[in-house]
């Protein structure tokens, strides 16, 4: 299997593990009434399945997203510190006339 394809179904496993974590969560703690509204009805079970996959399709992409940027290439410039110096104008003397009123 390539590693792209390893790299992507871990990062899925792993979200929706976390969004099956953060749905119990919810529900445990009943913020803003979810968990009386899901152990209370007769289709609780559909909504929290509903709330697990749609979390888990954010939360998998996310994992994915976060994985794959820390894919990058680190190469061999420099890392950090200082910017880079620009170039800065150098100072000119330019000489001035002078005109006198009378």
């Amino acid at each position: 299997m390539p590693k792209l394809v390893r790299l992507y179904l871990v990062s899925v496993a792993v979200g929706f593990a976390l969004a099956a974590a953060f749905v119990a969560a919810l529900v445990a703690l009943d913020v803003a009434g979810l968990g009386r509204l899901v152990t209370g009805s007769g289709a609780g079970w559909l909504a929290g399945a509903v709330m697990v996959v749609l979390n888990g399709i954010v939360f998998a992409g996310v994992q994915f997203g976060i994985a794959v940027m820390g894919l990058a290439d680190r190469g061999t410039g420099p890392r950090g510190g200082r910017p880079a110096p620009t170039a800065q104008p150098v100072p000119v003397a330019v000489p001035a006339t002078i005109r006198r009123r009378r």
